[in-house]
């Protein structure tokens, strides 16, 4: 019973995941391909099918497979990823509603964010040629 109650958890949140991913392709301020990652993760644990229907999705599958396969981020997944968080960051910044201390932080983090996006190759056929990643 547990074991079926877990599925069904994991299954309904690799749905909302999914759900929420789908908007981030509609709403540039939203995030799609984390989302994407966690929905595969909760359907890999609780609906092969699925998890193979969403890799396997002609729109929603290539940035998941480039990250599963490679760690890779396309270069315009890069771009937008950092101007979005640029032109967040420079609303908060603008607001002055935050203290300096917490604007300083949450530039730390996000700068953090970015170098980690930037650093990672991109996918091979995607006009890079990233090495196949090593399992760990």
């Amino acid at each position: 019973m547990r074991g079926r109650l877990r599925s069904w958890l994991l299954l309904g949140a690799g749905s909302l995941f999914l759900g929420m991913g789908v908007v981030g392709i509609m709403l540039p301020v939203m995030p799609t391909t984390p989302f994407l990652l966690l929905a595969a993760g909760c359907y890999s644990h609780s609906s092969p099918r699925l998890a193979r229907w969403l890799e396997g999705h002609p729109r929603l599958g290539p940035p998941l497979r480039a990250w599963r396969q490679q760690g890779a981020i396309s270069p315009g997944a890069k771009i937008l990823a950092v101007t979005m968080m640029a032109l967040g960051f420079g609303v908060v910044w603008l607001q002055g509603e935050m203290p300096m201390a917490g604007r300083l932080a949450l530039a730390a983090v996000l700068v953090a964010c970015a170098v980690f996006i930037v650093s990672r190759p991109h996918p091979a056929g995607a006009g890079g040629s990233a090495a196949p990643r090593r399992p760990r």
